[in-house]
């Protein structure tokens, strides 16, 4: 299987001359099939546009009724499916629920077909059979050969433009659908309203109202042909109950204007003469006006070759970041998912700048670029900060999109998760203010004041999730809230980030507010277990209480073993409530090394046995810090020890190879830097902790001109412990590094070894950022031994 990929990878190379830059690596597949929920479709970086086969087209429900199989469709496409519906515009990528699926074009000859049919019988719909010998995939491309029409399929993309190529065989007249009823997470009554209009012969305009995840979402279209359309039609498969008094036209066939809730249309071609068909397609959320200035400045007098391969400069420009030695798979996973934190969130403006806002009001977006899709609950952890680190200029306009949407909130709150101008509402806490507060810190981000007064608002709205009861008694309770101890845990850490901005700001009497407020996390710990338990009104604990469980017991996407380590702002206070350092340990590795009983997670679409090591489950964001906490106590090598484990099971050169929904980058960014060998742990902080390379070597194109050469001789599974850290020729024992640290740049220097250093990182200096010291763990010589050359 492998070596199939690699082909399917590198046959797409085949469009430019130059060999192995680091698109070449690059394996869209990767994640197609399973939990990856990966899209292999063509898109540029950040882009706004992102084209892609769909290869069913699974209701979320069927009159109100849930359909379990819709959750494999989040990104429209599986690896394991025989035939392709069709090619749509707008896709997420890795996440776990879904929308979009926009504006759906397939090619095909013969009968005409206006129904997609089903995947048992594709002959009764216009789907078509395809194999995987003939698909290419690569960053910007995607090629597949339509057997049932023998038609040659190619797409690449602008930022706001997708374009097809489209092949027919010798001899046949073709035809095109364009179905704007089809999308992903498709179900009755989705579409709310959708128009289109042929300007002329070579030119279409329209739009389409969804209410989906995006309740209101607006997707405005032009779209160019390379050929003149011979004859055209359309059927509304919704009859409308009132048509006035457009009655008097005959309007499905060549009628300029076609208007419905359930419209699929059909073009017509002579493609007998000129088998090639060139489609241009440019989105806009503002106006058909936009879409035709976004298709002008983007794709206008460009060959369909001319812009596959500005797409892949664009690529290689981007994935030029980094240069690592390793194998082939190595190498294909490493830029794979580098490739993955580079598709959302997404550009959502036009060109000239206009944007639809949260208020679906049209505004300008002055010395910024607009972005959507932010979800936070994944990706505050790692993405974000992984952008401040490689791409601080993208990041900083992707805050001043947040804090615009905090504007345009009738509720006064920062995005929880942004989708299409719209809010989502999906997950808990409110991490947007975690992103600023990183971007704060690490300089990427430079309006303090404007940056504080959003994140104020968004953590006092007394109407959300609990916050009301959670600034009144210190906690959310159970008797208000379903995930009671995860948001309670989520807030703390939040409201810590809210500190530190208040600290920089200099405003010392706010800073003190959240300060107490970061301390909240406390109210919920059973010391008597360790655990965090979520508390009633009343003040007690919850009884019957399970650990182990995800439903029902107070916890989000997640159990209390799992997210009572989530308190990344005081490591040392938890590790108290905890019971110590060596309960502490105990605890943790106990999480690595159960076993983890099949009935706890059997019913959950999020959690399979493959996200999993032992206990801890890699496939969702709430653990994603956990391995790196040793760093705090007197074992930091163990860290070294699972982390390989981790990066060698979820992470694999194959269409199962991830171990969970990428989540918008989420999963790819932990990869990346702990394969560098450092993780944001407490984002807000400027502090990255140590790990271990998982690689020889790495170097790291830094965006001040500056580079990092990471060095790590030998590294591998057997040598995979530190035993000596050099940063530019000084030896570093600490278990952080800066980010000034890094941005300096120069060389470090690993030496790896196959037992592990004990004696490295134990000084009280060497430990990473604690709010608190929870107790004085550094001088109870006699309770806890940090090696000092004494006990």
């Amino acid at each position: 299987m492998k070596k199939k990929l690699a082909l399917m990878v590198m046959a797409a190379a085949t469009l430019s001359a130059i060999a192995q830059q680091p698109v070449d690596y690059v394996n869209p597949i990767i994640g197609t099939n399973g939990m990856g929920h990966t899209f292999p479709g063509a898109c540029t970086p950040f882009g706004a546009v992102q084209l892609s086969p769909d290869t069913d087209t699974i209701p979320h429900n069927v009159n109100g009724a849930y359909q379990k199989n819709a959750y494999e469709y989040c990104a429209g496409y599986q690896y394991r499916d025989k035939t392709i519906v069709g090619f749509s515009h707008t896709h997420l990528s890795g996440t776990g629920h879904s929308d979009l699926g926009d504006i759906l074009l397939m090619p095909a000859t013969g009968e005409l077909k206006l129904n997609p049919g089903q995947a048992e019988h594709p002959d009764e719909g216009y789907r078509s059979r395809f194999t995987h010998a003939t698909e290419k995939a690569a960053p910007g491309y995607y090629e597949v050969m339509l057997d049932d029409y023998g038609i040659k399929a190619q797409l690449t993309a602008t930022q706001r433009v997708g374009i097809h190529k489209y092949t027919f065989p010798k001899g046949e007249d073709g035809h095109l659908i364009l179905d704007l009823v089809q999308g992903i997470y498709n179900y009755d009554g989705k579409v709310l309203w959708a128009n289109l209009r042929v300007e002329n012969d070579t030119l279409l305009t329209g739009y389409r109202i969804t209410n989906g995840w995006a309740r209101t979402n607006y997707t405005y279209f032009a779209i160019s042909l390379s050929q003149p359309i011979r004859d055209y039609g359309y059927k509304d498969l919704e009859k409308p109950k009132y048509n006035g008094f457009w009655r008097r036209f005959k309007q499905e066939k060549n009628f300029p204007e076609m208007t419905g809730r359930k419209i699929v249309a059909y073009f017509n071609f002579d493609t007998a003469e000129e088998p090639e068909l060139v489609v241009k397609v440019a989105l806009s959320a503002v106006s058909t006006e936009g879409a035709v200035k976004n298709l002008r400045a983007e794709a206008s007098g460009k060959s369909f070759e001319q812009l596959a391969e500005a797409a892949r400069a664009d690529w290689n420009n981007e994935l030029d970041h980094f240069e690592i030695e390793g194998t082939p798979d190595q190498k294909a996973m490493f830029y794979t998912s580098l490739y993955h934190t580079m598709i959302n969130p997404s550009v959502y403006m036009d060109v000239d700048g206009a944007y639809r806002g949260l208020d679906h009001n049209i505004h300008q977006a002055n010395g910024f670029t607009n972005y959507t899709i932010f979800s936070l609950w994944d990706t505050y952890r790692a993405e974000h900060p992984f952008l401040n680190l490689i791409k601080p200029e993208r990041n900083g306009d992707m805050v001043a999109s947040m804090i615009k949407h905090e504007q345009q909130s009738v509720h006064g709150m920062l995005p929880v998760w942004s989708l299409m101008g719209n809010e989502n509402w999906c997950m808990s806490g409110y991490h947007a203010v975690s992103v600023l507060a990183d971007a704060i810190t690490k300089g990427v981000f430079s309006d303090v004041d404007e940056a504080l007064a959003a994140m104020v608002s968004t953590s006092t709205v007394p109407y959300y999730e609990g916050v009301a009861d959670y600034m009144k008694l210190g906690y959310v309770p159970l008797d208000k809230s379903a995930t009671a101890a995860s948001s309670t845990l989520e807030y703390a850490y939040d409201d810590w980030t809210i500190y530190q901005t208040a600290m920089k700001a200099g405003n010392k009497e706010l800073a003190e507010t959240y300060r107490k407020r970061a301390l909240n996390y406390c109210n919920i710990y059973d010391t008597g277990t360790g655990f965090a338990r979520p508390r009633y009104s009343d003040g007690s604990f919850k009884k019957e209480f399970d650990v182990l469980q995800t439903y029902g017991e107070g916890f989000i996407e997640g159990n209390s073993y799992n997210f009572s380590f989530h308190v990344p702002h005081d490591v040392f206070g938890m590790m108290e409530l905890m019971g110590g350092e060596k309960a502490f340990v105990g605890k943790l590795d106990e999480l690595f090394s159960m076993h983890l009983p099949e009935k706890y997670y059997e019913d959950n679409e999020d959690i399979t046995e493959e996200c999993l090591v032992g206990g801890y489950v890699h496939g969702n964001e709430p653990s994603h810090h956990v391995p790196y906490l040793y760093a705090w106590t007197s074992q930091p090598w163990k860290t070294q020890y699972w982390l390989r484990e981790i990066l060698n099971k979820m992470y694999r050169n194959d269409i199962n190879g991830l171990g969970g929904n990428d989540d918008c980058g989420q999963m790819s960014a932990w990869y990346l830097f702990s394969v560098m060998g450092f993780y944001p742990v407490c984002p807000g902080t400027d502090q990255y902790v140590l790990g271990a390379p998982y690689l020889p070597c790495v170097k790291l194109k830094l965006p001040n001109g500056k580079t990092l050469e990471i060095k790590a001789p030998g590294a591998s599974d057997k040598k995979r412990y530190v035993q000596s850290l050099k940063i530019n020729g000084v030896v570093y024992d600490k278990m952080y590094v800066t980010h000034n640290d890094i941005l300096q740049g120069g060389v470090w220097e690993f030496k790896m070894g196959s037992a592990p250093n004990k004696h490295r990182g134990l000084s009280a200096e060497d430990k990473p950022y604690s709010l608190t010291n929870g107790i004085n763990y550094f001088s109870q010589l006699g309770k806890y031994i940090f090696l000092t050359g004494k006990k």
